[in-house]
């Protein structure tokens, strides 16, 4: 059952039953059917669609800004904001698509060859709730300009964002059967796998969902795209505004209720200002992100994303505390609604849970280094390595300290960004492939080898 309730208030608004057998297979049809014409239109014809798709995304900004706060509490600035990341990302593939798609010349013995990048057919996306709409576009938009088609399945709490996502892409000259939005269940996604009519699966989500999905796809020999979980490491080397280290890293965790696969949740400083960080940072947070109604502009920390996802993290910062950790500020729910208080804890150690673990929602962990060697060596203390960041004010020591970080992305000086031009994406268990950028339209191309 796919469902939307308002997590500012619990109050459930619509339920939506799943697609049925007959309709999923319908489904693929339709978008099988659709990869034979879709793909032998030109590209620059597919690109002026994603270009007039971006058009409308823009246009509608605060329609679907509306849709996600209701869906699952992002505040509405943060829906307008992530709305225009979603823009730069058609415009991005729009505009560059066909360069990216040229042939690609290869001298080799004895004559020559070409690279000729193709589609590959029909995919699935099996998209998350925290980000409704920018998920989606890192993976439709180049998609799209390559040729491929898509069976959409989005999160079960985002029903709305799904359908007003499908509703603009075909009003952008999308053929309604080169995208196709489906309400379906995560128990009918390795029959969709198995169908060897679909070629491959993003999915951006959980690392429990992408170990089975990954499994599904390996067994069926299907190309796969996972962005799963993160605990990224933001180290802190030393600072000449420590006020606006401080308002940086803080907002960056507390961004999106905390949750966002890429922001900062581990906080590595160096002991020699380590004391005046966690004092300022604990401040900051306790006195600024005072939960309130996400639909109100001037609000600057909403809920959760459901009731269950706050309960989840404020049982993980009560465990931690059993164990030892120190509960610097907030961790109390907070009700009606999916509200938890923005939280700081320090002291967390490697025999505690929430060393090793995600925690997907408002809370910093705070850690104490003594050298450089020891903040690198707890910043890669973790089974995750999708980002990081570096906060100094030498330029060369941070390059070298990220040289050293295991991740898919190191940030200089800011942390948790993403940009339409900046490929994304993480290595160990924060999952495999690269979106965005011109590596993001390559993981479901074939590149056709053709000897001259």
């Amino acid at each position: 059952m796919y469902s939307v309730t308002n997590p500012a208030t619990g109050e459930l608004i619509e339920e939506i039953p799943n697609s049925t057998e007959q309709e999923v297979r319908a489904a693929i049809d339709k978008v099988h059917r659709g990869y034979t014409s879709w793909r032998r239109r030109p590209v620059e014809e597919r690109a002026k669609i994603v270009l007039r798709a971006a058009e409308l995304f823009a246009e509608r900004s605060d329609e679907l800004a509306a849709i996600m706060t209701l869906e699952m509490g992002k505040r509405i600035n943060e829906g307008r904001g992530e709305v225009g990341i979603v823009v730069d990302i058609f415009n991005y593939y729009g505009n560059n698509g066909p360069a990216l798609l040229a042939d690609e010349p290869l001298k080799i013995k004895g004559g020559d060859a070409v690279i000729r990048k193709e589609p590959i057919g029909a995919l699935l996306g099996v998209m998350p709730w925290n980000f409704p709409a920018y998920q989606v576009a890192r993976f439709v938009a180049p998609n799209l300009v390559l040729g491929n088609t898509i069976l959409l399945k989005h999160a079960s709490i985002c029903p709305r964002s799904g359908v007003a996502i499908e509703q603009i892409l075909h009003e952008a000259g999308v053929p309604e059967d080169a995208y196709v939005n489906i309400f379906a269940s995560s128990r009918q996604v390795p029959a969709i796998l198995a169908d060897p009519r679909i070629q491959g699966v993003s999915l951006t989500g959980s690392e429990a969902a992408g170990v089975s999905v990954a499994a599904e796809a390996g067994r069926n020999l299907k190309r796969c795209v996972l962005e799963l979980g993160g605990s990224d490491p933001l180290i802190v080397l030393d600072t000449n505004d420590m006020e606006e280290t401080v308002k940086a890293t803080s907002t960056a965790r507390m961004r999106n209720c905390g949750q966002s696969c890429n922001a900062p949740k581990r906080m590595i400083v160096l002991s020699d200002i380590y004391d005046e960080f966690v004092d300022k940072f604990t401040k900051r947070v306790g006195d600024y992100f005072q939960p309130g109604d996400p639909a109100d502009p001037k609000t600057p920390f909403g809920p959760l994303a459901s009731i269950a996802a706050a309960d989840e993290v404020a049982e993980q910062v009560e465990k931690a505390v059993a164990q030892g950790a120190t509960l610097r500020t907030g961790g109390k729910r907070i009700g009606p609604g999916a509200y938890l208080e923005a939280t700081v804890l320090t002291d967390v150690t490697p025999e505690m849970n929430a060393y090793y673990e995600e925690i997907f929602g408002p809370v910093a962990l705070i850690f104490k280094a003594d050298t450089e060697e020891e903040a690198i060596a707890i910043a890669n203390d973790s089974p995750f390595g999708l980002g990081a960041a570096v906060f100094g004010t030498d330029p060369e020591r941070n390059r070298r300290v990220a040289d050293q970080i295991e991740s898919g992305m190191v940030y200089m000086n800011k942390s948790g960004g993403s940009q339409a031009d900046l490929p994304f994406g993480g290595i160990k268990r924060s999952g495999m492939g690269r979106e965005l950028g011109a590596a993001g339209i390559e993981e479901f191309m074939n590149k056709k080898s053709i000897r001259l």
